[in-house]
């Protein structure tokens, strides 16, 4: 029977001499261990490989002689990068693999890290990086994967790099062995999503359904939570969603700096999850800092939620659109659209900034009349913050979380 390894990644074509060092260092430890080249100019006799480059390039469906003649080093990034994450998907797929490590520069870096995105949540993966100071959150994903500064180049052996290295294979062993004494006693968990301007809804829903039984896991809406939130949910995590804060969508289509992308809000229906949608914080765009409000928009009623934070009042026309938008969306879901008509955030409340209730209007408008027959829509005459407007929430979740389960047995 196989016994559990920890996977070593990297372009070995150049780097094999540090990541002899790293593989010793995990022997060492007691590891068994399994390498994978994903150089494109050669391999390593420093030590054994047991998936070369070749198999990576077949996996991209492509060859790396096409790779070497194309001379196009970002193609050749990006095509490692897809072979070695099919590769590692087969090898999740075994049930053996305890753990992934990796190290490199940008390249390296770049298909380590588009490799790892095979890797489910929970299965250590750690990155030894010259990157790890940068922007990382696009080729991250929402994976949890670990970042080491290498500090140095990842160039050779020397006084710095080999601690580092030495450290990086006694943190991913630790990582690999940790074993959890947490028993699950929740029915199941619920994905909500939430911005500052919904964080009194959010807190009020969370309450209510860990009473229930649930485990409640938030994301905030500024577009990279939006777009992990999706993919769990395809992933099959969760018994139901809140969507409470769906203010990524009008993001999305005014260019703002907290997008989701074009399939926030198409997990859930795809997936047939229960799901509760609210159009919170739909009364907002958010830029940064206000010279990064687009020309056009200058003329917009602007306020500043923090001196790196710009919102955007929507328009009448806007929400025409994000109305007809969730409509089509949600077309055969397993959804319920629940309507705040006092307010869609904190300062769309009376009295305050952003309110306007023609403006909510045209947005409710457009949804009701863009919703499917059989797609049920609540008005609830409460701002989106009211404790009364969570429990509605929480009661026709909770209702269509129950009906999807009956049906099921």
């Amino acid at each position: 029977m196989e016994s559990p390894y920890i996977l070593i990644l990297g372009c070995f074509d150049t780097k094999g001499e540090v990541f002899k060092y790293l593989r010793d260092q995990i022997l060492q430890l007691g590891e068994r261990v399994v390498t994978m080249n994903t150089g494109t100019m050669g391999s390593t006799s420093a030590f054994p490989v047991d998936i070369e480059a070749e198999a990576v390039a077949k996996a991209a469906g492509t060859t790396l002689e096409k790779i070497r003649k194309a001379n196009d080093r970002g193609e050749a990034v990006a095509k490692m990068g897809a072979g070695a994450a099919g590769i590692i998907g087969q090898l999740v797929a075994g049930g053996h693999l305890k753990a992934a490590i990796s190290m490199g520069g940008g390249g390296g870096t770049f298909i380590a890290l588009s490799a790892m995105q095979g890797i489910p949540l929970g299965i250590p993966k750690l990155c030894i990086t010259t990157l790890a100071a940068k922007d990382l959150s696009r080729p991250m994903g929402y994976k949890d994967i670990t970042l080491m500064p290498s500090v140095v180049d990842v160039a050779g052996l020397n006084s710095i790099i080999q601690p580092i290295i030495g450290q990086a294979a006694a943190a991913i062993c630790a990582m690999a062995n940790l074993q959890s004494s947490e028993k699950t006693t929740h029915r199941g968990s619920i994905a909500i999503s939430m911005f500052g301007n919904t964080t009194a809804c959010v807190n009020q829903c969370t309450g209510l359904l860990e009473k229930a039984g649930y485990e409640v896991m938030a994301f905030h809406a500024n577009g990279v939570g939006g777009s992990t939130m999706e993919a769990l949910i395809r992933e099959g995590v969760f018994a139901g969603v809140l969507d409470v804060t769906t203010t990524e969508l009008a993001d999305e289509l005014c260019r703002g700096v907290c997008s989701a992308g074009p399939a926030r809000l198409t997990a859930a229906a795809e997936a047939d999850v229960p799901q509760v949608v609210v159009p919170g914080c739909l009364d907002m765009v958010n830029y940064a800092e206000p010279d990064t409000v687009p020309p056009k928009y200058h003329d917009r009623q602007l306020y500043s939620w923090a001196p790196n934070v710009t919102l955007m009042r929507t328009d009448v026309a806007e929400n025409r659109v994000l109305g007809k938008e969730i409509g089509s969306k949600l077309e055969g879901a397993n959804a319920s659209i629940v309507l705040p008509l006092k307010g869609l955030s904190q300062i769309d409340a009376e009295g305050d900034i952003f309110h306007n209730p023609e403006v909510n209007r045209a947005l409710f408008n457009s949804i009701k009349e863009n919703a499917e027959p059989g797609l049920e829509v609540i008005e609830a005459d409460y701002h989106i913050n009211d404790q009364a407007f969570s429990e509605i929430l929480v009661k026709k979740l909770l209702e269509k979380i129950h009906s999807t389960q009956a049906l099921e047995r």
